[in-house]
């Protein structure tokens, strides 16, 4: 009989909205046979119930020593509940680095909206890198605030020197960055990214139209995705000047499945405006004007409404499990097939039907036979 598989031991970095979807649902569908919600119930021979946090970094006060079963719940985090009774994890959140994760407008908005920085003592790099051996961590979260470049970087470093698999959910180029991605490979290290693409979100509905305009024949002309939430992810990307990397992230999307590239002028694709009572519910308005048959117009209005977190939560849980199984083969460096299925801005571009059947391959491979 074969032996179950061993647990996967997960640390998280920034115990938002995000990360609060992801540990509810591991209680959630522990010990459940119903697939509802997941893209893969087993993966790799891996059960959502396999996954175990061992470790967490915040620099929230109301998060910060406290059990990650109970940051979660703590403000400003917004998100729907659907477990409320979320067991003990024996992780104690500790205080993570600031560098740029917290930007300077956040300071002027109520507390229950945004962060409150701990007066703690900040971890170095060799403090890390020991949490991480200490708890015996196979696979480092990365949730940190969009824009947070020095923040990811310091907690990638620490990945690397520890020997753990990174996955990188938000959209600071580490994995589709040739220089990054090359350090990864040398230290042996795999690494899935970049900015995580949500299960039934704005850019995966962009992206299947773009290919469906595409391969219909039909010219797209201009298009727009206008995005309204009222997290802290929004009211973060409020300030412009963290958003670079964002918009480049999700037009890229787009654009990669398009039949030609559209010009700039014509595309745009981008978090549009923080509303604060929509709290973790995204708003997405979309418009796709072309030219069908003998250049005769037309145009194409969708608004798609989801909670923001739990829309990726089913997602994490399989870029988990694909982490675990790359470090599991002795891969190195960025792990492409599920990068490209999972991700927004991954090293390697596919279309959705192309990421698809190469994610469903990397899995199968070196499965047993039927």
């Amino acid at each position: 009989m074969k032996d179950a598989p061993p647990t996967i031991n997960i640390a998280i970095i920034g115990v938002g909205n995000c990360a609060s979807s992801l540990v509810q649902g591991l209680t959630h569908y522990a010990g459940r046979n119903d697939a509802s919600g997941l893209m893969h119930h087993s993966l790799g021979g891996y059960r959502p119930g396999d996954i175990r946090v061992v470790a967490a970094w915040d620099i929230d006060a109301r998060k910060v020593g406290r059990d990650v079963a109970k940051a979660i719940f703590a403000p400003p985090n917004c998100t729907v509940v659907f477990a409320s009774e979320v067991p003990d994890t024996g992780a104690v959140v500790r205080m993570g680095r600031i560098l740029d994760g917290v930007a300077e407008h956040m300071a002027d908005h109520p507390a229950e909206r945004t962060f409150l920085p701990a007066g703690e003592p900040e971890p170095s790099r060799e403090d890390v890198v020991a949490a991480l051996r200490d708890a015996q961590v196979d696979v480092l979260m990365n949730y940190l605030p969009v824009g947070s470049q020095q923040a990811t970087e310091f907690y990638a470093e620490c990945a690397l020197e520890a020997g753990v698999a990174f996955v990188n959910n938000i959209p600071v180029f580490i994995a589709s960055d040739p220089a990054w991605a090359e350090r990864f490979e040398k230290a042996g290290v795999p690494i899935i990214g970049d900015d995580i693409k949500a299960q039934l979100g704005a850019t995966i509905v962009h992206r299947v139209l773009t290919d469906l305009f595409h391969k219909r024949g039909v010219k797209l002309c201009r298009t727009y995705q206008l995005n309204t939430g009222g997290n802290t992810d929004f009211l973060n990307m409020a300030n412009r000047s963290r958003l670079v990397s964002k918009k480049i992230s999700k037009t890229e999307a787009v654009q990669a499945v398009a039949a030609e590239r559209i010009a700039d002028e014509n595309i745009h694709v981008g978090p549009s405006d923080y509303v604060a009572w929509q709290n973790d519910n995204k708003v997405c308005f979309l418009r796709m004007e072309g030219e069908l048959f003998g250049g005769v117009p037309m145009n194409l209005e969708l608004r798609l409404s989801v909670e923001d977190s739990p829309n990726s939560a089913g997602v994490a849980i399989d870029m988990i499990r694909c982490a675990a199984i790359a470090r599991d083969r002795g891969l190195a460096g960025p792990v492409l097939a599920p990068a490209a299925w999972f991700c927004k801005h991954p090293p390697q571009q596919m279309t959705d039907d192309e990421a698809y059947e190469a994610v469903e391959s990397f899995i199968a491979e070196g499965a047993p036979a039927p």
